[in-house]
């Protein structure tokens, strides 16, 4: 077993590849004639946004979606750069809320924290050390 996708539910599939594209600097895989489906390039765990429909559709009993919370949802997307707080003024100025500017963290990294127009929460952090 392997961790194979991320898919995140959003209202507008093309905006939040588009809004990733621009913050964070990954590629677009591809997005479906649909639009209810499309992938980032981001290594060997795909991240995917599908639509709201289609997540309705999934889960028929409902479910919470990011961008109808006013709280960040429990869960985040971790990003990796050497350049965190360059990665983070990218993401403001693509249009993310900060939740926590860049910081060092005791164990050497340093570790920040957007929510992006979608509602998905960002972690963008340094390599680990060991």
């Amino acid at each position: 077993m392997k961790l194979g996708y991320t898919i995140i539910y959003v209202p507008d599939v093309a905006k939040s590849l588009t809004f990733f594209e621009q913050a964070f600097g990954l590629s677009r895989r591809f997005l479906h004639e649909s639009g209810d489906y499309g992938e980032l390039q981001t290594g060997e765990t795909t991240l995917a946004f599908a639509s709201l429909g289609l997540g309705k559709s999934n889960m028929p009993n409902g479910f919470v979606a990011a961008c109808e919370s006013e709280k960040p949802l429990g869960f985040e997307i971790a990003l990796v750069t050497p350049v965190v707080a360059e990665a983070h003024q990218n993401a403001l100025l693509a249009g993310a809320a900060e939740i926590r500017p860049p910081e060092a963290k005791p164990w050497g990294q340093v570790v920040s924290y957007v929510r992006c127009p979608d509602g998905t929460v960002v972690e963008i952090c340094s390599p680990a050390n060991g």
